[in-house]
């Protein structure tokens, strides 16, 4: 299983917005870019807009990104588009057999360490901002074109 990819959506459309910015951006458009339905999109992008990352106005095309790109993480993203609630990344079965020696200890012995994994990882994505992934881009594309 993995993290949902509301996540890179996100991402893709925030940094979308940004590199677009002189130009209106219909949810068709991002949709487009993204591969995907533009009604995936602006459900996306209300998950954005209720985290106060983007400004949308009803019936505009378009979106504006509320905050600077350099003030945007990609741990904001991952917030705002709930990929998990607090804690939960990792999913523990629930009924493990309490007659087993394993069984009744499993959860006490690997819950801790999903609950490192996961505050470790979420670290590191408030390290990244947006800004660090459009740089990659623009290096990227400026490199495709030589």
């Amino acid at each position: 299983m993995s993290i949902s990819s509301r996540f890179s959506v996100g991402i893709h459309i925030l940094t979308l917005i940004d590199f677009n910015k002189e130009e209106a951006s219909s949810s068709e458009y991002m949709a487009a870019s993204v591969n995907t339905n533009p009604a995936v999109i602006r459900k996306i992008m209300g998950m954005l807009k209720k985290a106060e990352l983007i400004e949308v106005r009803p019936g505009v095309a378009g979106a504006r990104l509320v905050k600077e790109l350099s003030d945007i993480t990609l741990l904001d993203v991952y917030k705002a588009v709930n990929v998990v609630k607090e804690n939960e990344l990792f999913n523990i079965h629930d009924t493990p057999n309490p007659k087993c020696p394993v069984g009744k200890n499993i959860q006490q012995a690997i819950v801790p360490l999903f609950v490192s994994a996961q505050l470790a990882m979420e670290k590191v994505l408030g390290s990244v901002t947006l800004e660090d992934v459009m740089k990659d881009i623009v290096k990227k594309e400026s490199t495709d074109c030589l």
